[in-house]
């Protein structure tokens, strides 16, 4: 068998004149007032309240029935849990509009339906935020 060559600088002798080394000083860090930062908090829309009118009760949704949301008709594909974290679930509806065929999704926690629910819409091949007012 050959012997392996020996592979050059050992660690000990390539880190072994470093003491001398100056490094670059830190960045400044930024600082944003108190009065930027409840500003941009509260111009968020997540804290609005979406209005829920429902004609049966969300566990008993299925496909095939129609959800209005805002002025958009959205027929039912399905309706199932995406992640049981046993003392609730988190559920999705999946919708689509038949007329332009985009793909939605209603999120929301069992326990907790209209403090949790939240829309998506399908752009590319992710679900991002749909900020909606009423869901009937």
């Amino acid at each position: 068998m050959p012997k392996k060559k020996d592979s050059g600088v050992s660690i000990e002798d390539a880190f072994a004149d470093d003491e001398d080394i100056e490094y670059a000083k830190s960045k400044p860090r930024k600082i944003i007032p108190k009065k930027e930062i409840k500003e941009k908090i509260s111009d968020s829309d997540d804290d609005e309240q979406i209005t829920i009118k429902l004609s049966k009760p969300i566990a008993e949704i299925k496909k095939g029935d129609k959800i209005k949301v805002d002025s958009l008709t959205l027929e039912v594909d399905s309706h199932y849990v995406l992640i049981d974290h046993g003392s609730t679930k988190e559920m999705t509806i999946e919708l689509f509009d038949p007329k332009t065929d985009k793909d939605y999704q209603i999120r929301y926690f069992s326990d907790q339906v209209e403090n949790s629910i939240e829309v998506y819409k399908l752009e590319e091949i992710v679900y991002k935020k749909f900020n909606v007012k009423r869901i009937e």
